[in-house]
């Protein structure tokens, strides 16, 4: 189909991954117990949608400058870690009490395509996501009778759409778990802080 081969097994392991936890599951579990499930749904969103430009970008060939290029892909990797820490920084210090009953955050103030927008970056600048994609459609295109980009983007759109159903319901589940807790001003402040030092803890993930 579109010029793809074993499109079942392709369905079957692409699932398998997306169920394996990793730093996207990670980053979407603590926007949602920090801040709820709009953000968590918010964050799984824009996740994709970096996926959906790594897609696009190995379709095109773009995504080989970084397999064939170290200093390209040093560079994509420490700007993604340095934003990541950024994010986890802006978390620890961006955060007061006002009074018992109101809790002035960093993550509290960011409006909708704030968080959309973190997500996106936080997945486009991880390089191992690009590679990912670069090594992993390739093994499903037909190299003989393909359809080029459309043969990408069509392998690339069933497993982000996939994934996509799957982040949500993380995010879903996540929030369900920390809708007490955020109840409180003193756990909202905990919370966030925890969400900096987890951020933190993924940049240097990424870059290590």
């Amino acid at each position: 189909m579109l010029g793809t081969i074993n499109l079942a097994t392709f369905i079957v392991t692409g699932i398998g991954l997306n169920l394996y936890p990793g730093p996207d599951t990670m980053y979407i579990i603590s926007r949602s117990l920090s801040q709820g499930k709009r953000a968590g749904i918010l964050s799984a969103l824009g996740i994709s949608t970096g996926g959906l430009c790594h897609t696009l970008l190995a379709g095109i060939g773009l995504s080989s400058i970084l397999l064939a290029s170290p200093r390209a892909f040093q560079f994509v990797r420490t700007a993604g870690a340095l934003y990541l820490v950024y994010l986890g920084i802006r978390c620890l210090l961006g955060g007061k009490r006002n009074d018992e009953m109101n809790t002035d955050t960093y993550l509290a103030r960011q409006s909708g395509l704030q968080i959309y927008r973190q997500g996106v970056l936080t997945n486009l600048f991880n390089p191992k996501v690009a590679l990912f994609f670069l090594s992993f459609l390739p093994q499903f295109v037909d190299p003989v009778n393909n359809y080029g980009f459309i043969s990408f983007l069509f392998l690339g759109s069933i497993f982000l759409a996939t994934g996509t159903v799957w982040c949500l319901m993380i995010a879903a589940c996540s929030s369900l778990i920390s809708e007490r807790l955020r109840r409180s001003s003193n756990a909202v402040h905990y919370l966030e802080k925890a969400t900096g030092v987890l951020f933190i803890i993924l940049g240097l993930l990424i870059f290590f």
